[in-house]
């Protein structure tokens, strides 16, 4: 790795450490959202360093949709087993039975959406004061808005307008009871930064990161991985094709890629090339516009 790429990403190591080691300090009852996804992979192991050898002071929360990728679930257990971390499981599929969110059918039904109840319910079980998430600013136009600390009023709810300054790496964590802030370590990273980070400390990965033969389909420019649970419209059929994740989430959502890249040095070398965002592959940012900013409004991660 070239000398100016090897500071630059010590130099966002150093800036993420020191926000998770600011969130230790401020809020009472810290947590770290947990995907499975590189970006929060990355983000524990950032706070893994900044605390070691402790372990983490805070819990990881996972939101389970009922619909992930057996892989990102092996990978996550595993994670917990490895590092002794505490895990606490938010269920979209509890919030369903308990009938605080209403399942999506047809064609285009997703669990993505309904995560944004379970997660503020989980949020104000447990007393979070403030949840740490690995959204980057250079993945979606509403997450570019996003200041570190993210104030989040007493209903979990986000108004882009209303943000606190953060001159000098100076951080306002004050808030009232009943409100939360979601933090966001990672801002200032970009998806080749945290492909580098990953290379330079040998981050193990989900294999869903690689290419791998997996059934899928095509449906408005994205393939997308078949399931018991996704309905296909007449005229979808399934084959096998070599593909790979640039992102994770729900199995619903989650675009994969046509990719012959199996190793992390084939992966920074294809993220070179494209011209495609990785958002760019989400089946859930097309429903409208303004979808990730209108879901983030209402207390989206």
């Amino acid at each position: 790795m070239e000398r100016m790429t090897l500071k630059h990403i010590r130099e966002l190591e150093a800036e993420s450490v020191f926000v998770i080691r600011e969130v230790a300090a401020q809020f009472e009852r810290p947590c770290l959202l947990f995907s499975g996804g590189k970006d929060s992979i990355v983000l524990t192991h950032l706070a893994r360093k900044a605390f070691w050898p402790a372990r983490l002071p805070f819990p990881l929360l996972h939101i389970d949709t009922g619909h992930n990728f057996r892989e990102t679930l092996e990978y996550r257990d595993n994670l917990v087993k490895e590092t002794g971390a505490t895990l606490i499981v938010g269920s979209v599929q509890e919030s369903i039975d308990k009938g605080r969110v209403t399942e999506e059918k047809g064609y285009n039904a997703s669990r993505n959406v309904l995560q944004t109840v379970t997660l503020l319910d989980t949020i104000e079980q447990y007393k979070f004061d403030a949840a740490m998430g690995g959204a980057r600013r250079d993945e979606e136009k509403a997450r570019a808005k996003e200041r570190f600390f993210s104030h989040r009023d007493e209903f979990g709810q986000w108004d882009p307008k209303n943000q606190r300054p953060e001159l000098w790496n100076l951080f306002n964590g004050k808030k009232h009871m009943g409100e939360h802030f979601r933090v966001f370590p990672i801002s200032n990273w970009t998806e080749m930064d945290i492909w580098q980070y990953i290379l330079l400390e040998q981050i193990p990965m989900p294999s869903l990161y690689f290419t791998h033969r997996r059934e899928v389909f095509y449906r408005d420019g994205v393939w997308l991985a078949t399931a018991p649970f996704m309905m296909r419209k007449p005229g979808e059929t399934a084959e096998v094709r070599q593909v790979r994740c640039r992102t994770i989430g729900d199995i619903s959502c989650t675009g994969l890629t046509l990719s012959e890249a199996n190793s992390v040095e084939d992966i920074i070398a294809e993220t070179a090339a494209t011209r495609v965002t990785e958002r760019g592959s989400r089946f859930d940012d097309k429903r409208s516009e303004a979808a990730m900013e209108d879901r983030k409004k209402e207390g989206y991660f």
